[in-house]
This record gives C-alpha cells, sequence and structure tokens, in this order.
C-alpha cells in the first residue's frame, strides 16, 4: 500500500519551508519559486510511477534530465497558501525522454501549472549537477536586502561578494565562491535561464538585479540557509550604511586567515 505522500517528510519541510520564505517577506503574492530532484525509489513509495496525469509541452531541451522527477511549486500560487491547498499548490512532474515534455505524476490538482521560472529551474538543475554530484534544490525568491542593494551597490561581482564578505564573518565560510550577477533580463523567459545556468557553473547565488536571487544546494536547509546568510550580510549593510557608512571592516587578511582557519577555497583573485 502506497503511503499518503503529504505525509513525505520532504512534502512537509517544502510546505513549512514556504510558509517561513511568505513570513519573511522574500515571497510576496505570487513571487518566488522552488524545485527539487527527487529520489525514483522514494517516489515509488508514494505515487504509481506508471500513471500519467497530464502531459505538458516545455519550450526547450532538458533531455540532460529524461526520466528524473522533481517536485515544483506551481504557476501563480502564493506561497501563503501552500499550507492550506498543497495539492492545487505543488506538483511533481517527470521529464519525458524527448526532454521537451513534462508528465504531471500528482498535484496541480485545479489545472496549475509548474512555475513561470521553470527553464531557469532546469537549466540550473543541469549545470549544477554537472559540477556537484549531491545537488538537488533550486530556490528563487525576493530577498529584501539583498534587492535593495542592487539599487546602490556596484554590481561587480567581486566588489558585491566582499561587500557580503565582509558584513557577517561566517559568509565567506558559506559562500566562499561568491555571488554570480546577471544583467537584468525579462522573467520567465529562455533567455534568463542561460544567463543564470551559465552563472550556476561557478556560484550557487545568483543575483537577479532589481528582481532577486537564485539559490542551489543539495537540500531545502542548505539552501535556505545559503540565501538567509546572504541576506542577513546585505541587512547589515543597509544598518551600516544608514548609521554613517563603513568606519572599519574585516580586512583581506583577516578574511584569508579566515578561510584557512575553515579550509574554504575564496574565489580566486578576490582577496589580495
Amino acid at each position: 500500500m502506497q503511503k499518503k505522500i503529504l505525509n513525505w517528510y520532504l512534502m512537509k519541510e517544502l510546505i513549512s519551508t514556504t510558509t517561513n520564505l511568505y513570513r519573511l517577506g522574500w515571497d510576496e503574492r505570487n513571487g518566488g519559486n522552488i524545485s527539487i530532484l527527487l529520489d525514483e525509489e522514494e517516489i515509488r513509495d508514494f505515487l504509481n510511477v506508471d500513471e500519467v496525469l497530464n502531459v505538458i509541452p516545455i519550450d526547450f531541451d532538458a533531455s540532460f534530465l529524461k526520466g528524473h522527477y522533481f517536485l515544483v511549486t506551481g504557476s501563480g500560487i502564493y506561497f501563503k497558501n501552500i499550507e492550506k491547498y498543497p495539492e492545487e499548490s505543488l506538483g511533481i512532474v517527470r521529464i519525458h525522454e524527448s526532454g521537451t515534455k513534462l508528465e504531471l505524476m500528482w498535484g496541480f490538482s485545479n489545472g496549475t501549472l509548474p512555475t513561470s521560472e521553470l527553464p531557469t529551474h532546469l537549466m540550473s538543475h543541469i549545470a549544477r549537477l554537472k559540477v556537484d554530484s549531491t545537488h538537488r534544490v533550486v530556490m528563487h525568491n525576493h530577498a529584501t536586502h539583498l534587492l535593495a542593494m542592487t539599487f546602490t551597490h556596484s554590481l561587480s561581482e567581486k566588489s558585491f561578494t566582499k561587500t557580503l564578505w565582509k558584513m557577517c564573518t561566517e559568509c565567506l565560510v558559506v559562500f566562499p565562491e561568491g555571488v554570480g550577477i546577471i544583467p537584468w533580463l525579462v522573467p520567465g523567459t529562455i533567455e534568463i535561464g542561460k544567463e543564470t545556468a551559465k552563472k550556476m557553473e561557478e556560484y550557487r547565488l545568483v543575483l537577479w538585479p532589481f528582481h532577486g536571487i537564485y539559490g542551489s544546494g543539495e537540500s531545502l536547509d542548505d539552501v535556505f540557509g545559503l540565501i538567509e546568510t546572504a541576506e542577513k550580510a546585505a541587512e547589515v549593510y543597509t544598518h551600516v550604511m544608514s548609521q554613517g557608512g563603513i568606519k572599519q571592516e574585516i580586512s583581506d587578511t583577516q578574511l584569508k586567515e579566515l578561510a584557512q582557519a575553515f579550509e574554504v577555497e575564496p574565489k580566486k583573485n578576490y582577496l589580495t
């Protein structure tokens, strides 16, 4: 007998995470989206993998992921409502053998489609899996202070990264590779998906100026914590600037000492 899918720990964790993201104000209205690469053997405990509920075309070739399953948030859904309406708000899809279709296996019960940012998600999954076999999660939200910084701070990846590193001691340890930044592009397009995925080859955090942030990692906690750490640094930066600006900071030498102590490798040529 198959288990009830809403009792699955991963489903509960996703619902808890989306509720928390809404509470933090990072996913207003229908903003934000999450996708999780699933293990087929685990999926079999909860659904019949031979029963396809719907077939959904996609506008790019995702054949690298053919046969893989993803738990994804829906298009137009409000994160604040996922806890109340999980079967309408969430879906499990499988990438068709052709790579140009999705097979709906569960969810989206009211005809909801996967997030409009699915091209960016799948392209980012492909990019991360090529460099990190433990990768599983892609998350997008509108983290407030990171978003605000894109209006007031240089959008040089080196400059932006170093500012965040110097705001909180833990930042270098959590994201030693830094933060990738793409130009402003129309969301939901193949173009923005390609640009984001290109950055994901080097970074787990990719900033969309004047819009939000993308994060990737091996679990929901991992990615949430990654974005949360960068957002905390951006918030500290905001307070620092409102209090009159930086008078003293963590030096490059101290950041090198920190990296050595925690055995991480900072982005090459970022520290002098």
